[in-house]
This record gives C-alpha cells, sequence and structure tokens, in this order.
C-alpha cells in the first residue's frame, strides 16, 4: 500500500476525485512515444520519445485499463498549467499545475476495475514555456489500449489572448493575468471545435498583432513556428496536417497599440492595415489552398461601435474575392459587450455559440 502522506507529498495537482486508499504498489510505465498515445496539435517530436509541447489546446488522449494514472513532464519554466480529464468528465477536470523540472503528477487513482480514458489538455500557451512529455505510468500489469478514432474534421485557430483564454476562468471583477485562469479548453475556438466534433490546432500568442505586437515580433514571423516559446527558427510541417476552416481572429492588439498607445511612427494609413491583413491572409492561403478561411474579430473593443477595424477586414476580404472569385472566404465579429477585461467563458461560449451555426452553415456540417 502506497503510504498517503507521501502520496499527497507527492501530488500537485488540484483535485475534484476522493481517493480511499491506493493499492499500487508497482507501476508499468509507458513511454511517451507508445503508438497508443493520441497527440494534437503542433507537437516537436525531434526526440521521439520525450515529445515538447507548447502551443495552447495541444493534447494528448489515450485508453488504458487499471485504476491508476500518473504522467511525468519536464516543464521548462514551472508556469504551465493542464487539464486532465478522466472518461470524458469534462465538468471535473484535474489542474496540473508544473513545476519547473521533472515531476510525478499522480491524476487518477482509485478508479474502477476494467477500462478507463484520458484527455490531457494545455490550458495555458507558449509565453509560460515548453513541456516535455516523459512517461505516463499505469498499475503494474495494465496497459494503453487503442487510442480513440482521429476526428474527421479539422480546424484551425490563428489568434491573441482571446484565442489562447487569457483571464477566461477568473471573476467577472477579477485580474486577467492570473495563470491558473488562463485555460484555453473553455475559450471559444475549443467550444466551437467540440461542437462541431473537430480536431483542433492553436496558434496563439497573446499580445500579437499582424502590424505590431507588446513584444518584438508579429503574427506572420511567428505563425509557422513549430514552438511556440517566444521567437525562434523552429518550423511546423505545414503538409504534416491541413485543416477544412481556418478561422484568423486578429487585429485587436494593432488597434490598442496604433491608435490608442501610438507606439508605431508613423502610424500606419488605413490601407497599410488593410493591407497588411490581405499579405497574412494571403500567406495562410498559400499554406492551406483549399481550406475555408474565415475573418474574425472580437469580442474585445476593437468591435465597438464606432471602430474602423472590422471595417478594415471587411475590404480586405472583399479585395481577396476581387482578385479571385472563387475565393472560399467570409467575415465573422463577435460583439463588443461593453464588458472590458478579456472575455470570460460565458462570453467564449456566446462567441462559440455564433461561430459554430456560422461555420455549419458555410460547411455544410
Amino acid at each position: 500500500m502506497l503510504n498517503l502522506a507521501k502520496f499527497f507529498k507527492r501530488f500537485s495537482a488540484i483535485l475534484s476525485l476522493t481517493f480511499i486508499c491506493l493499492p499500487v504498489v508497482a507501476v508499468t510505465q509507458i513511454s511517451a512515444s507508445d503508438k497508443n498515445l493520441q497527440y494534437t496539435g503542433r507537437v516537436d517530436f525531434s526526440r521521439v520519445d520525450a515529445p515538447h509541447i507548447s502551443w495552447p489546446g495541444t493534447s494528448i488522449a489515450g485508453n488504458f485499463t487499471g485504476q491508476y494514472l500518473a504522467v511525468i513532464l519536464d516543464d521548462q519554466l514551472g508556469k504551465n498549467y493542464f487539464n486532465v480529464f478522466i472518461d470524458n468528465n469534462f465538468k471535473r477536470p484535474i489542474i496540473i499545475q508544473a513545476e519547473k523540472g521533472e515531476k510525478n503528477y499522480i491524476v487518477a487513482a482509485n478508479l474502477a476495475p476494467g477500462k478507463h480514458s484520458f484527455l490531457l489538455t494545455k490550458r495555458t500557451e507558449g509565453e509560460e514555456g515548453a513541456t516535455t512529455i516523459k512517461k505516463f505510468e499505469l498499475a503494474d500489469g495494465e496497459k494503453l489500449l487503442a487510442p480513440p478514432p482521429r476526428l474527421n474534421r479539422k480546424i484551425e485557430f490563428f489568434g491573441d489572448s482571446i484565442t489562447s483564454g487569457m483571464g477566461n476562468e477568473s471573476t467577472d471583477d477579477g485580474p486577467d493575468h492570473l495563470l491558473k485562469d488562463k485555460n484555453n479548453f473553455m475559450a471559444y475556438d475549443a467550444i466551437t471545435a467540440r461542437n462541431l466534433n473537430a480536431e483542433l490546432h492553436v496558434t496563439s500568442q497573446s499580445g500579437i498583432g499582424i502590424l505590431i505586437s507588446w513584444f518584438p515580433f508579429v503574427m506572420p514571423q511567428f505563425y509557422d513556428q513549430l514552438n511556440a516559446v517566444g521567437n525562434n527558427d523552429s518550423q511546423w510541417d505545414f503538409s504534416s496536417w491541413t485543416p477544412d476552416v481556418v478561422v484568423i481572429n486578429l487585429f485587436q492588439n494593432d488597434s490598442w497599440l496604433t491608435d490608442r498607445e501610438h507606439r508605431m511612427d508613423p502610424n500606419p494609413t488605413d490601407d497599410q492595415r488593410i493591407q497588411a491583413y490581405v499579405d497574412f491572409v494571403k500567406t495562410i492561403r498559400g499554406k492551406y489552398p483549399t481550406a475555408f478561411i474565415i475573418c474574425a474579430l472580437g469580442s474585445m473593443d476593437a468591435t465597438k461601435e464606432g471602430s474602423k477595424w472590422p471595417g478594415y477586414i471587411t475590404t480586405a476580404v472583399a479585395r481577396l474575392k476581387q482578385e479571385n472569385p472563387q475565393e472560399k472566404m467570409d467575415t465573422i465579429f463577435f460583439e463588443f459587450t461593453g464588458y472590458g477585461a478579456h472575455p470570460r467563458v460565458k462570453q467564449h461560449q456566446a462567441n462559440a455559440d455564433k461561430l459554430t451555426a456560422f461555420i455549419k452553415k458555410k460547411m455544410n456540417w
């Protein structure tokens, strides 16, 4: 019998499970490269037995037998948070607050004997650092089963803090910046993907723009990276995964940094703003020739009444369609509700409902 005091000292996840005892005296270690583990997202497999994950929403799914599950992570900065869902219980996640370095996180114990499933998702984003997946552990003699089938539909989002889920689990009057309140799983993009039964890739970074960011790189320099930790030379292989739908939700930070903060000198003209958007969308179209591209904005104050920024996007899309009448592209805007902070889960849910209906109609899903 594993000593409970030692167990809780070792256990750094926030659990919504009740443990009576732990009948684990030995474990079966599972390599991070096991073929029955299903990785989704931009995952760096340069070391197949120790893959790196950094983008928000990156996930690992698996089916297993036995009463016990642990994951060994090596976190770069000790700032990342992860969800673990057992047996599709999406209302009660086990939340891992990763410590810096290699640590063992027990996420299930005393489950009923037999078959179970898990889904691990990265709540946080590249600015919180990368995480190496080292191993999984099952009870002695137990095993992984065949993974769940891959979803046929695929959707990718390019965005900023809204898409990442910054502050979405904070209270309405609470702060936006606490890492524990950032949860991509409950952001509009992840909710939309679940609504549509689609596989999700999230290429987002809080503070990023197309023209200018709150740091020295912009999305046209960042969108093609395999690793999401800052501006780096890693390269994602776009041929390895092709979305049916691409959603671009950018320009919120551009609106602040140009019109409010006046960080660009000279300040870009209306046409320069439109052309920068056109150029980025053309870049994405070059990577995904057949995808339906949705150019979105919101739901923060870039879509408030009187804002020019939705018009820039509308004009850009019209220009692209004029150049190519067969262009599969449209716009959608999420209304600014007057709430001044980052959207909370209830606003993400409303935006996801609107986007889900829009995509269903456009894609006949």
